[in-house]
Formats: structure tokens, C-alpha cells, sequence
């Protein structure tokens, strides 16, 4: 028998945010502080057919709210608010446009591209001034009431220091899409995610946290649709509360709940590329979708003297007003959320500065990090920060709070120039190596603030940065305009695919001589996922818009028995990510300056030429120079641990000499020649082209 719900809602409680069940019924509410009513709207299953609409019958301090006897988890609703539509004034209320639930927990439909999801009449002589009267009902997804209990069993969050931590940057889809073992139904979902053979893999390699791209459920935006390109990356939320239904196999919540305890089991954190400097709803020509048909005063910043229009210190059209307290709690509530709902065990912050930006300009001390640094949950949490966008002043490397790291573009940059050859490089490299105290060494912060990454999402890939030299962003639809025009990569000879031996061994060698480079540094390293499978976008540094081969991974060759380009890289990755965690010194998480001894005349750290040399101020500034020896010695438990890494930038093979002390050195990595073994006599050693060596020696004290 059909349920008969009641035709009018009782008072219910102004909190929590959102649908909440209770076990008798549904508590809703929601913000607004310039709404004059608001209606919630009741939905069959399916979402396709509207079956009751109800007043929310009171209103406490701007959050209007009802309750809702009767209604279960699975129940299907949206909003209509009734408001002043003054755009010149910065409101657009329209009820003709059903609305998204900002705290929306699941949703259920697909958008369908319509002028009837515009407030305004598209392509009116008088704009978005004029009012549109169109229902959007049956063009909008719409929220679901959930039940969140879930079994955690003895789910236990990882808890690794960021002194030990690995960052895999991966996509949800992008991942599994083609992994063959996955089952069919399953790739490119959570449940692909938390299968086995997914998961074997990354802990094999020996990271220790994922980062995925944005899994809030997002838009397909209609420029793109209309160039039969898709949304791939996800930054373009419509949901901060909801994972993208996309990413559901079967539809359910659980999934992602199941991925993260599987990837908790194997001993690997969970991080979240999160997106609250803007939304999707685009600039004022946008689509009403929720905020803006909510509240768009409060929910946006609008340019003061012409709160018609949006600020877009994003470049996406608008920006989300964290400076505001209701907003502020929706997107504290979403992180908290995330981090308690589903056990994550840390976020990464896209345009961080949007974020702590005040009036006055950015603030590390504004109320977005000041909430978060003093919340209970939060704050003990992985948090790292993408440190710019392009509002004023928007390059804020380096100035984050503590608590914070950052992504280190200054890292990637120098690397990519001192391996392909760059001069001028030698003094760059050498700080970056050090976790950038230069950058970094204030407030008490630690190395581990540093994130660094040769590749990201944002970019080349590895394989991409050794094989071209210019974009190729034609398949984009923007005239190849579009992405980053200095990529700091070369071809050795040749631009994209090459069949010459010489080019493809060359390749190969700086590929892994900047992983090692990565991994050797002090800092915490971000991998990109598909890197240790060769993975190429065929020269695109922009692929955001390529739900396709462009950006899957392909397992193929890593999964071969025999070995081939994609195992050995792997192989040579897991390898230098196992150093890394066996010699404390290669990931000091404090600041070195070669002012502390740690055994008779070695220091913390030291600097030397390929003559085993100390670096003089004259050598530092030799700008030709491509060759760089550095020692470092840690206390470990019961020993003193001691490496020299040499690094050669030239095409051609060159001979070190280990510095005085002598010390019982063992060959741990010969990055030109990771399958031979290197001969150490009288104190020197051979470092290949376009390679690095690492020396290892465990003193007694």
C-alpha cells in the first residue's frame, strides 16, 4: 500500500542543515536571509513526477524549516523559494526553478540541459534582468533523504605522519576504467576503487594516501556538452555533500564507504580534492540551480558597486562567500561530513587563496582557516592547500597557516628545468631538495608543508614531459590556446612518439631520475597516478574535458608477465619510494643548515662538487654548472643514517669522488642504470647521463 504522507509540514527544529530522519519522520531545513517562503517539494521514486508541494511553516533566525511526519530514507524532494527578483539589487528568487538541497546527501537524476534552468528569459534583449516563468522541475536532478548507518566494523584511520607520507593524485574513474581485473560493472566506480587488485597495486608501490580528484557530484557544464566533450576532471560542483552518482556502481552510499575501509585495511589514507571556491552555477548568466534561487546575496560575492554581477577571483564565473557565517558553516559542515560520514582522512583545498581571502585581501588568518584550525575534527586532518588563483594577489605560496601544506609548483618547475638541462639551475634545485625553507621555514612549520610534485592533474604527465616539448590541447575545441604554454619540458629530439632507441632510453632515464628526485627530497612527495604506467595524454596539458582514452589508464603493459617499460618503471618507483622510508635522512620533516654535527665532521647537511668539494660561493653561482653531491646524516634508532646523492644534469656519463670522511658507502640506487650494479672504489663513482646516485652509509655512534 501506498504511503499517505501529510498536506502540511509541523514546525520541526531550525537544525540540523538538510533532511534529516529520525526514525518517525524527516526534519528539513534550510537557509536563506532573504527569502520571503519557501516550499518543499515531494517527489515519486523516480524524481519525474512532483506528488505534494508543502510550505515550510516557520522561520528561526533566517533558516527556514518543517517536519515532515511519516517520510523515510529513499524519500525524493527539491525547493521552490518565493523572493524578490532584483538583480540590479543581487536577487534572483524565482519558484518557477526547482531547487538542489545545498546539503543535499545523495541525489538521484541526471541534469538535462534546458533554457527552463535559467531565472532569467536566455537570450532576452533585457538579459538576465528579464524573468523566466518555465518550470526546471523535470530538468533537475533532485535530493534523496538518507539513512547513514553503516558498519565501520574495526575500521581505523591509517594515521601516518606526514614525515612518511606518499600522495598518489588519482581520478575515480580514471583509475580503474580500464583495469581489466576490475570487474566490468565495477570500473570507474568506488567499487572499482576498493577492489583488490586496485588496492594490491598502491600498496605495493608503497604510497600512503590517495588524493582523488573532486568526487562532490558535479555538473556537465553546457559549453562543453555542446562540444560533445565532457566535465572529466569534476571541478564544478552541484553538490558538496553527495559523491558524484557517476562513481555508484549500484546506486548506493556504502560504496564509497567500503573503498575507503578497504584502503584504510592496506594501510592507505584517503584524501579529498575538495571545491568550495566556486560553484556551478557559472557567473550571472548562469543557470538557478540552488544557491542562487536560495540565496544568491548571501551565497556569492558580488561586486559592490554592481551586485548584479558576480566577483570571479576563480575564473569560473563566480565565487562562493565563505566570508559569510552560514556559508561558512555549510562548507564546514560538508568537511566534517566527509571526514565523519565516510572516515576520510583529509582534503585538498582547490584555490586555497579564494578561501582565505578577506576585504582587505588574503589573510592567513581569515575565518576560513581560523574554523577549520580550531575545529575539533578538522584540524586534525591531512589539509593541504592549492596556494593561488587569480583574483589580486592570488600567488600565496609559502603563506598559509600552520596546519597547512601546500601544493610547491616552484618544486615541479625546478626539477623539470634542472633535468632537461636548464642552466641556472644548480642553487634552485638545491633548495627545492631541502623542502624550500626559503619558502617555507616560518611560523614552526615543517618540510612536510612542501608538497612536491613533478606532475599532477594539471599538466603533462611524466610521460608527456620527456616526450614534447609544446602543448597539443587541439581535441579541447579551444583553437590549442587553452592550458599552460611553458611547460618546462623537452623532447630529446624528437616531438611525441618516437621509435628511435637512443630517444626512448634517454626518456626513460630522465623519467626516472626525477621520480627519484621526488622521492629524495625532503617535503612530501605527490605522485600522479598512471605515471608509473607510462601513462600519456598524447601531449594534452589540459585534459579536463576528455572522459576518454586521453586520460584512463591503461594497464596494459604494467600488468604483462614479462617484463616491458611500464613494469621496470614501476618496479624502479616502488623501489626509490622504499628508500625513501628506510633512511630517515632523505625525509627530515625539519629544516637542515648544516649547523648541526651529527658525527665528527659530518654535518646535518653538506654540499659538495663532483670532486667531492665543499660548494664555494663562486661554484653556487656558476650558472653552467649541472653537477650537485649532497650528504645528509640523521639520527635513526640506534644509528646514525647517512646518504650522498649525486646528481648529473649532462648527456654524458661523469666520475664523483665520495667527500672526506670516508665512510663504509654501499650503492643504493643507480637511476641510469637501475638493473646493474655500480662499482664503489677508492671513494668515487661513476653517475650515468641524465642520472642520479644514491650512497648509503649506517654509522654506529
Amino acid at each position: 500500500m501506498a504511503r499517505v504522507l501529510p498536506t502540511r509540514l509541523s514546525t520541526g527544529k531550525p537544525y540540523p542543515m538538510g533532511a534529516h530522519w529520525d526514525g518517525l519522520g524527516v526534519n528539513f531545513c534550510v537557509f536563506s536571509a532573504h527569502a520571503e517562503r519557501m516550499e518543499l517539494c515531494l517527489f515519486d521514486a523516480a524524481g519525474r513526477r512532483e506528488v505534494a508541494r508543502l510550505e515550510l511553516p516557520d522561520c528561526t533566525d533566517e533558516v527556514f524549516h518543517g517536519y515532515l511526519p511519516g517520510a523515510r530514507p529513499g524519500q525524493v524532494y527539491g525547493y521552490r523559494v518565493h523572493g524578490p527578483y532584483q538583480p540590479e539589487a543581487g536577487h534572483r528568487f524565482n519558484p518557477n526553478k526547482l531547487l538542489l538541497d545545498p546539503y543535499a546527501k545523495k541525489t538521484i537524476g541526471t541534469l538535462h540541459w534546458s533554457d527552463a534552468l535559467y531565472g532569467y528569459r536566455v537570450g532576452s534583449p533585457r538579459e538576465d534582468l528579464s524573468y523566466d516563468r518555465r518550470d526546471s522541475a523535470a530538468a533537475m536532478p533532485k535530493a534523496v533523504v538518507v539513512d547513514g548507518t553503516f558498519n565501520w566494523g574495526d575500521d581505523t584511520a591509517p594515521g601516518h605522519g606526514w614525515g612518511e607520507t606518499v600522495i598518489y593524485e588519482a581520478h575515480v574513474k580514471g583509475l580503474t576504467f580500464k583495469h581489466p581485473l576490475v570487474a566490468e560493472h565495477e570500473r570507474g566506480t568506488f567499487a572499482g576503487l576498493g577492489d583488490p587488485h586496485v588496492v594490491e597495486h598502491l600498496a605495493k608501490l608503497g604510497v600512503t594516501a590517495i588524493e582523488l580528484l573532486p568526487i562532490h557530484g558535479f555538473l556537465q557544464d553546457r559549453f562543453l556538452v555542446a562540444k560533445s566533450l565532457r566535465n572529466y576532471w569534476g571541478y564544478s560542483t552541484l553538490s558538496f555533500f553527495a559523491p558524484e552518482p557517476a562513481y555508484l556502481a549500484e546506486g548506493s552510499l556504502n560504496e564509497v564507504r567500503m573503498a575507503v575501509r578497504r584502503l584504510h585495511a592496506a594501510g592507505i589514507e584517503v584524501i579529498l580534492d575538495v571545491v568550495y571556491n566556486h560553484t556551478c552555477e557559472g557567473s550571472e548568466m548562469g543557470p538557478t540551480l540552488s544557491w542562487r534561487g536560495f540565496d544568491n546575496a548571501s551565497y556569492y560575492q558580488l561586486l559592490k558597486d554592481n551586485p548584479r554581477c558576480f566577483v570571479n577571483d576563480t575564473g569560473c564565473g563566480n565565487t562562493l562567500n565563505v566570508a559569510h557565517p552560514r556559508v561558512l558553516q555549510m562548507v564546514m559542515d560538508s568537511l566534517r561530513h566527509w571526514a565523519q560520514a565516510y572516515h576520510v582522512d583529509g582534503f585538498r583545498f582547490d584555490l586555497g587563496t579564494t578561501l582565505g581571502r578577506e576585504a582587505h585581501g588574503f589573510d592567513p588568518c581569515s575565518g576560513f582557516f581560523d574554523a577549520i584550525r580550531q575545529d575539533p575534527v578538522l584540524s586534525r586532518l591531512k589539509l593541504i592547500s592549492e596556494p593561488w588563483d587569480i583574483g589580486p594577489g592570488g600567488y600565496q605560496l609559502g603563506n598559509h597557516p600552520p596546519g597547512f601544506a601546500e601544493w610547491n609548483d616552484r618544486f615541479r618547475d625546478s626539477v623539470r628545468k634542472y633535468w632537461r638541462g636548464d642552466n641556472d639551475q644548480r642553487r634552485e634545485l638545491a633548495g627545492r631538495l631541502m623542502g624550500s625553507s626559503d619558502i617555507f621555514e616560518k611560523l614552526r612549520r615543517k618540510t612536510w608543508a612542501s608538497v612536491n610534485y613533478v606532475t599532477s592533474h594539471d599538466g603533462f604527465t611524466l610521460h608527456d614531459a620527456v616526450c614534447y616539448r609544446e602543448r597539443h590541447n587541439e581535441t579541447n575545441k579551444e583553437d590549442g590556446k587553452d592550458g599552460h604554454a611553458e611547460n618546462f619540458s623537452s623532447n630529446w629530439g624528437v616531438e611525441g612518439p618516437s621509435a628511435d632507441e637512443t630517444i626512448a632510453a634517454t626518456r626513460e632515464r630522465v623519467k626516472r631520475a626525477m621520480l627519484a628526485t621526488l622521492m629524495f627530497s625532503h617535503g612530501t612527495p605527490m605522485l600522479l597516478a598512471g605515471d608509473e604506467m607510462g601513462r600519456t595524454q598524447a601531449g594534452n596539458n589540459n585534459a579536463y574535458c576528455h572522459d576518454s582514452e586521453i586520460s584512463w589508464c591503461d594497464w596494459t603493459g604494467v600488468l604483462a608477465k614479462e617484463p616491458t617499460p611500464e613494469t621496470v618503471l614501476r618496479d624502479f618507483l616502488a623501489r626509490v619510494i622504499a628508500l625513501r622510508q628506510r633512511h630517515p635522512s632523505l625525509r627530515s620533516e625539519n629544516f637542515l643548515h648544516g649547523n648541526v654535527e651529527i658525527l665528527p665532521g659530518i654535518s646535518d647537511v653538506a654540499w659538495f662538487d663532483e670532486r667531492g668539494a665543499v660548494l664555494s660561493p663562486d661554484a653556487w653561482a656558476d650558472g653552467a654548472a649541472h653537477l650537485l653531491a649532497l650528504r645528509r646524516a640523521a639520527q635513526a634508532d640506534g644509528y646514525v643514517d647517512v646518504t650522498l646523492l649525486l646528481l648529473n644534469a649532462t648527456d654524458g656519463d661523469r666520475e664523483f669522488f665520495a667527500p672526506e670522511p670516508a665512510l663504509p658507502w654501499r650503492l643504493a640506487l643507480d637511476s641510469a642504470r637501475p638493473d646493474q650494479v655500480s662499482i664503489l672504489t677508492e671513494g668515487k663513482v661513476m653517475a650515468g647521463a641524465h642520472g642520479l646516485v644514491l650512497l648509503a652509509a649506517e654509522m654506529r655512534p
